[in-house]
């Protein structure tokens, strides 16, 4: 039986909070604003376990391999790839990206994150955000899907004060 992804490239998310309920933020390597940051996500590999892809994403992406699972989405939360957009992925054939997300407590130390772990760089720079800051930081294609993760994963996070 179909469930209409067939087009959409298996992919995970990752929302990794530290333990003050801050999440991690990467900014995209060589990308220019405003929306060039967003949560470690990527490909699944044919057969890969999905927590075990989302593990690989975010050591391969961050360099932090220090985590504890808190939840996971259930089902695919798609987004389409918009008419403009040249990446790779949407070369290959595909129309946009199904995910799972997965929210990790981070159980390291910040200097455990090394960008330039794996080739080529996904980012170039990191902090730590208040899950609330996420959707409006995102390219805007992917709003949405970042919406349902911080509506799935809002149990974890600290609240943004009205001071900061």
């Amino acid at each position: 039986m179909s469930d209409g992804l067939e087009l959409y490239r298996p992919n995970v998310g990752v929302v990794l909070f530290h333990r003050d309920g801050r999440v991690w933020l990467g900014q995209r390597a060589a990308t220019p604003g405003p929306y060039n940051w967003q949560f470690p996500q990527g490909g699944v590999d044919p057969g890969e376990d999905l927590e075990a892809a989302a593990r690989r994403e975010l050591a391969e992406e961050t360099g932090a391999d220090k985590a504890s699972l808190l939840a996971r989405t259930e089902g695919w939360v798609a987004y389409d790839f918009p008419p403009d957009h040249g990446g790779s992925k949407a070369a290959r054939g595909w129309k946009g990206q199904k995910q799972v997300w997965f929210a990790f407590r981070f159980d390291g130390h910040d200097d455990d994150f090394e960008l330039g772990a794996h080739q080529p760089p996904e980012f170039d720079a990191w902090r730590w955000a208040y899950l609330s800051e996420a959707a409006e930081l995102v390219v805007p294609f992917k709003r949405e899907a970042y919406r349902r993760a911080i509506e799935a994963f809002a149990v974890f996070a600290a609240a943004k004060s009205s001071a900061g």
